[in-house]
């Protein structure tokens, strides 16, 4: 099954060939298992934030197909329980503030690389895909000082700053690519050492892999993916559309 990291929110994403993509594999997988496929949504959530922007996410999965969606809610300093990820066909991380996300799914990498192991395709928009990768991009503006991207897209931090991430995939990703600008900062990673590659996605586009194959990607969607990659002491930039 597949990885999917979507290059902004729901609300971007025009191109239905994403969310068909996606449905595709959720049905196979709920057929191999002769049941209606169990979806589990992690979303942030504060004050009631959730109840907003669950629709985002859930109607153009129940327009597609019957399935039991899972609502799971991450809050500020809150941890998510690795039984959150049992017996699921397929995992959704929605967007919002990264490091929240990450910090908050801390507790369950294994069940979640194990689910998609078995089988599970993930789906990841916006903060969802940037926490995909082994070494995650979780926001910042600056690097030594100097502004790369615009504050608005900072999550609050300053430098620019990399963690340990889910480890689904091996190269870091940067999202909102061209409409908000922050291809500076996925350049930026790469040239001062922080990630050896950096795949910056568009809205309205997702870069798609697998675990068994996790460094060959295919675009789907009306946008670009960009890479950034360091190799013998250069950094090279490519840039593919939808295949």
């Amino acid at each position: 099954m597949s990885i999917f990291l979507v290059g902004g929110g729901p609300d971007t994403v025009t191109s239905s060939e994403i969310f068909d993509q996606f449905v595709d594999e959720v049905l196979e997988r709920g057929a191999t298992r002769h049941r209606v496929p169990k979806i589990v949504l992690v979303i942030f959530d504060e004050g009631g934030s959730a109840t907003h922007f669950l629709p985002a996410y859930t109607a153009p999965l129940e327009s597609r197909m019957s399935c039991e969606i899972r609502p799971v809610l991450v809050c500020r300093d809150s941890l998510v329980e690795s039984a959150s990820f049992d017996d699921v066909d397929a995992i959704l991380v929605a967007g919002g503030p990264t490091p929240a996300y990450l910090n908050a799914l801390q507790t369950s990498i294994d069940a979640i690389a194990s689910a998609i192991v078995q089988g599970a395709p993930y789906i990841g928009f916006s903060a969802g895909a940037m926490i995909a990768p082994k070494v995650a991009l979780i926001g910042g503006y600056t690097m030594n000082g100097t502004e790369v991207c615009t504050e608005e897209w900072a999550e609050g931090l300053g430098e620019i700053t990399l963690k340990a991430g889910l480890g689904v995939v091996p190269f870091t990703v940067d999202v909102h690519a061209a409409q908000a600008g922050t291809l500076g900062r996925a350049l930026s990673a790469v040239v001062n050492g922080l990630a050896d590659r950096v795949v910056a996605i568009d809205e309205n586009t997702a870069v798609v892999t697998t675990l068994p194959d996790p460094s060959s990607i295919r675009i789907v969607g009306g946008g670009n993916a960009w890479t950034f990659e360091a190799s013998d002491g250069q950094v090279t930039s490519s840039i593919r559309r939808a295949n």
